[in-house]
């Protein structure tokens, strides 16, 4: 543990000291994001730190490489970080083109593609399904839905990126449900390939903690595409190289779900960025609108409207995805029924939190009708 954390402070501590450097290089080559329609920040922001978080992974990976337990990851299967990196190379020259210049959709999602490409043929791949016992997938196969997982990650948190601090806070706490569940598995039940994963997951972690401080209302730096784009690759890394590659069948002993909880984590950890993405999806092919098509109709913009502030906005997403990760972490250690008593009263909490806003207004014009209403007549 000492050494994961070593690492997740190492991260931290370079994302939160190289922003300022990202800001400085944004406002030089032009790299802002200016006030649209559909945008929630009223002034041009700069937007690059991305190239931060990059730095917070680059620091991590090196001290990793270094100590002596965390070096086993980079020798017992010296093919996974080559591919991290090459799929992580693939997808900072695809988000720096888009934050400076601007890029259609099929074009992004060809470069997603190919980062995606990249990682799966030189071994971050799924290469086993918990169907039906243990279902092996042929290398076509495999690739092909590593891309999908790579595809759905990336735009899920792109597509979440609406509010200060909102994708970098999410992701944040999905790593670290996803760090403490790969940890239990590494280290407590001895699987040795599950490494990889719980160190993305602490760099993760790390990453994003060092950047919240520039990025919360009002942020001083926006992530970008760069950013965005680099956490959903990495939350799509950590999620392959454990739950694609662990044989659940043999995890026994405890109250771990094995046929179950490996699939059902990833999904908790990112509850909220693919749910809000299918809801996009689905909202604009009705319309016949491309899937891609940008609109003022995501998750954070309704909460505004219901009479949130940017923070408690951003609060409650982080709330929901609390709940459901960690109702789906909690399964790991706790009975069922107990984990599910969580998910209701976290869920109930948050959800009225939620509605705060509408019943307050509810009161209020209650309270209002019934001030103006005549008095009641007495009889003689």
């Amino acid at each position: 543990m000492r050494e994961y954390l070593l690492c997740l402070a190492a991260a931290a501590a370079v994302t939160y000291l190289t922003v300022p450097l990202a800001r400085a290089l944004a406002l030089k080559w032009g790299v802002i994001a200016q006030v649209r329609d559909r945008d929630v920040h009223d002034t041009p922001t700069p937007r690059l730190g991305g190239l931060a978080m990059l730095a917070g992974l680059l620091a991590g990976l090196l001290l990793a490489s270094k100590l002596p337990q965390m070096s086993a990851v980079f020798v017992d299967d010296a093919r996974a970080p080559v591919a991290l990196l090459s799929g992580v190379a693939v997808i900072v020259a695809l988000g720096l083109v888009d934050d400076k210049w601007g890029l259609a959709a099929p074009t992004k999602l060809a470069g997603q593609i190919l980062a995606g490409a990249v990682m799966a043929l030189q071994g971050i791949a799924i290469i086993w399904l918990p169907v039906g016992g243990t279902l092996v997938l042929d290398p076509v196969t495999s690739a092909l839905l590593t891309v999908l997982v790579v595809l759905v990650s990336i735009n899920a948190i792109n597509m979440v990126d609406g509010l200060d601090g909102l994708a970098a806070g999410i992701v944040g706490v999905a790593a670290l449900a996803f760090f403490a569940y790969s940890y239990l598995l590494s280290v407590e039940v001895g699987f040795e390939r599950a490494t990889m994963a719980t160190l993305v997951s602490a760099l993760l972690v790390g990453m994003c903690a060092g950047f919240l401080p520039h990025n919360v209302f009002r942020a001083r730096i926006f992530m970008g595409d760069t950013g965005s784009m680099l956490l959903g690759l990495l939350l799509a890394a950590s999620i392959i190289t454990l739950s694609g590659q662990i044989d659940p069948t043999a995890i026994e002993g405890g109250t771990l779900l094995p046929a179950l909880l490996p699939i059902l984590l990833p999904v908790a950890v990112m509850v909220v960025p693919l749910v809000d993405l299918g809801l996009a999806v689905v909202r604009r092919t009705r319309r016949g609108r491309s899937p891609f098509a940008p609109d003022k109709q995501h998750m954070h913009h309704r909460l505004l409207e219901m009479g949130h502030s940017q923070r408690r906005t951003v609060g409650l997403l982080y709330g929901w995805t609390a709940v459901v990760a960690g109702t789906a972490l909690a399964l790991a250690f706790v009975p069922v029924g107990y984990a599910l008593l969580i998910l209701i009263v976290g869920l109930m909490v948050v959800g009225y939190a939620a509605l705060l806003p509408r019943i307050l207004r509810a009161t209020r014009r209650k309270n209002q009708a019934g001030d103006s209403a005549p008095p009641a007549r007495t009889g003689t």
